[in-house]
């Protein structure tokens, strides 16, 4: 069985890897992630922008283990050290879902020749997202490393009681990892939580739970401290841009939808359903409960909770959780991406199934020899299917358009859009529209601009600066805004003193305390108007200054929308200096700044917070105060 399972470990990965490695790629929201690591090792802190606060990133471990990577990998470009984790990471994933799946099987196994054939794993890894995102340069690979390690220590937890090897260190270190599931992607935390639940549960004793309750809980409870006096949030940034609890289910079933129907999902969910009949009735005598009659209904509770049963149907609720998560929030913009973890999920106690070579002991030859034909047939079903769907169009001609429901294939659209096959770091996006025009713009307003996407994708529109006074110290940088959407690709090609933002929310506070929008696409679903850029930043605001699809009365509402009390503190809990106090502050209404919102349209802003209307120079083609939205 060790042979097989090896082999079947061996081959799998390089598989995965050899796929993952022929579409290599970072993404442009992988840069992101850089920006912020730039930041650090500059100094200015777990910032996008500095000297403003702004959490971009949606994985607190992913950030400062890119940090970390960066400070060990010395000269060696960022974009590469993200590659390399994110590439090792998935691989490791996938290696610790099947040996802890072996593990689960191998006391029923005892004394039994049996073949471990890979039929999880094979489903996985021939999604094609699946390879996609091995090395996106976002935190998909360590998503994938976190939940094979959770499942492989879950199952040696599991399998405890049995063999009498329950250790403190071990529950310490298991709680750990648990506890870490908020830090990995927030929604794992119902995932982290449900596993500290089953420990406290099965903890016999007060210094047990306290163990398990201290070791679960130092590090997210510590940095939730840390982000909500630091950032004013009780939420990362990310979470607040694209208003987390909010419901689209319309959009979610779409989602599910557009990642099931091109690879017909529901052909291996049959088959590997039709595999736990099968393999119950070839394991004989039930091992899941490890409980005896005159056990008291305490400890019945206790052995039941911390059995192999409780784990699988530990990661398959968790898997239908995040699922259900994820359609209730619509999903994301691009093509199967936050559906991979759940689908991890649901695959992993099955990620290898034992072909049990018939000896009689159990049952009979001939039983036998019908339960291991009924395997072998289901898993060559299994492994059709991988191959059939391994080389799918996936999405096909949709890959790169952006339709009604705003989801495209991320990694096509960009190998597209830049003209290079692999775009893997920040000077290849420099083929992408617009992107070289930005650094020109940039260099010809040496006086600092703000700079606004034009209609023309060989330019930008240009707000110039307030003019310096004459006696502005020298070597002062001077006050660049940079206003578009993706941000990765602009903020990784730009000096860390160029202010990068965007209307989504993401790096840009003012925009994430903005409503959602109902039919906006899919993670871009809130929009904030670029006359707030004008009016907040050290910029000329009157015409002729103005591109002509701004307004003059809305930058001067919207600037006078700015000294709203309440908006001022919000924008005051990111900006003002770091001290002791502005932590504590920060802290005590971190719930009430994460729940504050404002008005895109600046004339609705003043009313909403009550003040007064800025009177503005009449329109030249009516004649009339410019006070309209």
């Amino acid at each position: 069985m060790r042979t097989s399972l090896w082999l079947s470990v061996l081959v799998v990965t390089v598989l995965f890897g050899w796929g993952a490695w022929q579409r290599r790629w970072i993404s442009d929201d992988g840069l992101i992630v850089l920006r912020t690591v730039r930041n650090l090792l500059a100094g200015n802190g777990p910032v996008f922008n500095a000297g403003e606060r702004v959490e971009a990133n949606t994985s607190t471990a992913w950030t400062y283990l890119v940090y970390l990577g960066s400070w060990v990998g010395g000269p060696v470009r960022l974009e590469y050290v993200v590659l390399a984790l994110a590439f090792g990471l998935s691989l490791l994933g996938m290696a610790l879902a099947m040996l802890g799946t072996a593990r689960l099987y191998a006391p029923a196994l005892r004394g039994q020749r049996a073949l471990m054939l890979p039929a999880g794993a094979l489903v996985y890894l021939a999604l094609p997202p699946a390879r996609d995102f091995a090395t996106s340069g976002l935190e998909c690979g360590l998503t994938l490393a976190y939940l094979g390690l959770l499942w492989w220590m879950l199952v040696c937890w599991a399998q405890a009681p049995r063999s009498g090897n329950t250790r403190r260190p071990f529950t310490a270190a298991l709680a750990f990892v648990a506890g870490c599931s908020v830090l990995v992607r927030p929604e794992l935390a119902l995932m982290g939580g449900l596993a500290l639940l089953m420990m406290l549960v099965a903890a016999g004793g007060w210094r047990a739970r306290t163990l398990i309750v201290v070791a679960g809980g130092l590090l997210p409870v510590g940095y939730q401290i840390f982000r909500m006096g630091y950032y004013g949030l009780v939420v990362p940034g990310t979470a607040l841009a694209k208003d987390a609890t909010g419901d689209k289910w319309h959009q979610g079933w779409r989602y599910l939808a557009n990642f099931t129907g091109p690879y017909a999902l529901w052909i291996p969910v049959l088959l590997l359903v039709a595999l736990v009949p099968v393999l119950l009735i070839t394991r004989g005598n039930p091992w899941w409960l490890h409980t005896a009659a005159a056990d008291p209904p305490r400890r019945r509770l206790a052995r039941m909770v911390q059995s192999p049963a409780a784990v699988v149907v530990f990661m398959v609720v968790s898997g239908l959780l995040q699922a259900a998560y994820w359609t209730r929030q619509g999903g994301d913009f691009m093509h199967a991406r936050v559906l991979l973890a759940p689908v991890f999920c649901l695959i992993t106690p099955l990620a290898v199934v034992p072909l049990v070579i018939p000896d009689g002991s159990r049952i009979s030859r001939e039983t036998g020899y019908w339960l291991a034909g009924a395997v072998g047939l289901l898993w060559l079903g299994i492994a059709g299917w991988s191959l059939w769907a391994a080389n799918s169009p996936g999405m096909g001609a949709n890959a790169t358009r952006i339709g009604y429901d705003g989801i495209i294939d991320e990694r096509k659209f960009y190998s597209q859009a830049t003209g290079h096959a692999h775009p893997l770091t920040a000077a290849d996006y420099l083929d992408y529209p617009r992107m070289r025009a930005a650094l020109v713009a940039l260099n010809n307003t040496p006086d600092g601009a703000l700079l606004l996407p034009s209609g023309n994708y060989d330019q930008w529109d240009v707000v110039p600066a307030i003019p310096p006074p004459p006696d502005q110290e020298p070597g002062r940088k001077p006050p660049h805004t940079v206003f578009f959407t993706n941000l990765g690709m602009v903020s990784m090609n730009v000096g860390l003193h160029v202010r990068v933002i965007d209307q989504i929310g993401l790096a840009n506070p003012l925009a994430a305390h903005t409503d959602r929008l109902d039919h906006a696409r899919i993670g871009h679903d809130k929009n904030l108007f670029p006359d707030w850029a004008v009016a907040e930043g050290p910029f000329l605001k009157k015409r002729p200054y103005l591109p002509p699809y701004l307004d003059e009365g809305w930058v001067q509402q919207a600037q006078a929308a700015l000294e709203c009390p309440a908006t001022d503190a919000a924008l005051a809990a990111v900006r003002a200096p770091m001290s002791p106090r502005r932590f504590a502050s920060n802290l005590l209404h971190a719930y009430e700044f994460t729940r504050y919102r404002i008005d895109r349209v600046p004339l609705y802003e003043l009313v909403r917070c009550g003040l007064e209307v800025p009177e503005t120079d009449p329109d030249p083609y009516t004649g009339l105060p410019a006070t309209g939205p």
